[in-house]
């Protein structure tokens, strides 16, 4: 069943083009991601599936070795979920939806291949294919200026890149591993001499992905200039698979460069997300604002895995997991004020804050109030899935370094400033025309007063948008309130992790 739950997106995403019937089409693509998500759940009740192995390439040493336990278990199920989001809101509410199905199922594949593969080649391989759809859904979908944003994406991906793929050949050639088989290179531990730059060969590349500064300049771009559904924004934020990279391999296989540079990058990693969070707020822009908030929640999850300590790690894999939840249904929330706004998808610089002022709460008060939970997610207010994991990194990297988890700490202020700021401009401000308007017509505003509950909820949000935002909403709150389940499948991994760091902070 690893099999399937792993290619059944990619299957999918063959036949789609072939049905000439557009509904037939979109309930094949939903079809075949709720079985995905169904397939992963079905797994995690058996506590996933364990190493499955097979010769690939034997004269390389390639092999393909895949599992789904710990925390790579709880990251496909939650692409899994996002991803079944994406391909309902893509099918029913964007036009020529046909090529995003295909791109949106292919991507799927390739996120659960990063999280899943065991092979230091075959989570390359993943780790590249996944650029390939998210390049697409930029050049067919996105605004005026792609071409700019798809140019600086390609750019800061495929040089880092490259010096990933130097790292990998110089892990078989140092370390003698006769795979790439993880467990294979575990066995045959990279000398310390050149454990540092092959270690940097791979900070590169997953410092693009995270990311982290200096190497964030392709994030705000490409976020703005993608399709004003949010679809893509979902696959992008899923996409920030750099801080699983550092957990999963960089660490792993490099416990002594890591050990004498993780003071300096836990630094970056607060920078990070204290002054992503500062440029946030200054943001006229709801993808800019949602992309800069993104950046600063992985500047701290940067900061958890970093720290080399077992809590912040498990804080810092429990938020990369659940800010691909309210990250991407923020996302798919500015895509629904998009549309009642009319903005044409062709216009990024539509997503102004101003063009929403006009007290949207007044006219859409369920999309306000789900909206403004997933916001408080965002922003850690306890009770949310956001809270469990900003907490614990916090914890665990006050342990080792007090002064950076208080720096970093600031962002979380500042997260409430930015947020909260954007969501009054939109929500709750009146232009001083609708002001006047309003004034001028008391009575029709006494009415609006007294419609009932039921008919200002349908009229509200449309069944799709319910079955979008109430299930993200559902789950930010349960794993806010009960964390155990997600939390039994990270923290053996962190406390494996922390066994490369023997003697090391703890």
């Amino acid at each position: 069943m690893i099999h399937l739950f792993l290619f059944l997106p990619l299957i999918a995403a063959l036949i789609v083009p072939l049905i000439p019937d557009r509904q037939i089409k979109r309930w094949t693509a939903a079809l075949a991601a709720a079985l995905t998500l169904g397939i992963g759940l079905g797994l995690s009740v058996n506590g996933g599936a364990a190493l499955e192995r097979h010769t690939w390439i034997s004269q390389l040493g390639m092999t393909y070795s895949v599992s789904l336990e710990g925390v790579s278990l709880l990251l496909c199920l939650v692409v899994a979920f996002m991803s079944l989001l994406a391909v309902l809101y893509a099918g029913w509410k964007v036009e020529r939806s046909s090529a995003m199905l295909v791109l949106v199922l292919l991507m799927e594949t390739t996120l659960l291949g990063i999280f899943m593969a065991r092979d230091l080649v075959l989570f390359y391989v993943f780790f590249e294919a996944a650029l390939i759809p998210s390049l697409l859904l930029l050049s067919m979908y996105g605004g005026p200026n792609r071409l700019t944003a798809l140019t600086r994406f390609a750019i800061y991906t495929i040089v880092g890149s490259l010096f990933l793929l130097a790292a990998i050949i110089g892990v078989k050639v140092y370390g003698g591993a006769p795979t790439f088989a993880l467990e294979d290179i575990l066995k045959n531990p990279i000398p310390k001499n050149v454990q540092t730059i092959l270690f940097l060969g791979f900070l590169a590349a997953f410092a693009v992905k995270l990311p982290l500064f200096p190497l964030h300049g392709w994030l705000a771009q490409f976020h703005e200039e993608n399709h004003s559904s949010g679809v893509a924004d979902v696959m992008g934020t899923l996409y920030k698979v750099g801080g699983y990279g550092l957990f999963a391999w960089a660490l792993p296989l490099f416990p002594d460069a890591a050990r004498d540079l993780h003071i300096p990058l836990m630094w970056i990693s607060a920078f990070t997300a204290i002054y992503a969070a500062w440029i946030a707020f200054s943001q006229t822009s709801w993808k800019r604002l949602l992309a800069f908030a993104g950046l600063s929640h992985m500047g701290m999850v940067g900061l958890g895995v970093l720290s080399l300590n077992a809590t912040a790690a498990t804080g810092a894999m429990y938020l990369l997991a659940f800010q691909g939840v309210y990250m991407g249904a923020l996302f798919l929330g500015v895509g629904m004020l998009a549309s009642r706004a009319e903005i044409n998808a062709a216009r990024p610089e539509g997503y102004g804050l101003g063009v929403f002022q006009g007290g949207v709460m007044g006219s859409a008060p369920i999309l306000g109030g789900l909206t403004m939970t997933l916001w408080l997610a965002a922003i850690g207010v306890p009770g949310l899935a956001g809270f469990v994991g900003e907490f614990s990194i916090l914890f665990g990297s006050y342990q080792v370094a007090p002064w950076i988890s208080f720096t970093a700490g600031l962002a979380t202020i500042a997260a409430a400033a930015y947020a909260l700021t954007a969501y009054q401009k939109t929500f709750w401000e009146v232009s001083p025309e609708d002001a006047h308007s309003s004034s001028e017509h008391p009575d029709e505003a006494h009415d609006l007063g007294h419609t009932s509950l039921v008919s200002r909820i349908v009229s509200d949000l449309t069944p799709l948008e319910w079955t979008i935002l109430a299930p993200s909403v559902g789950v930010l709150v349960f794993f806010g309130i009960y964390s155990a389940p997600a939390l039994n499948l990270i923290q053996p991994a962190a406390k494996a992790l922390m066994g490369f760091f023997a003697g090391g902070p703890q």
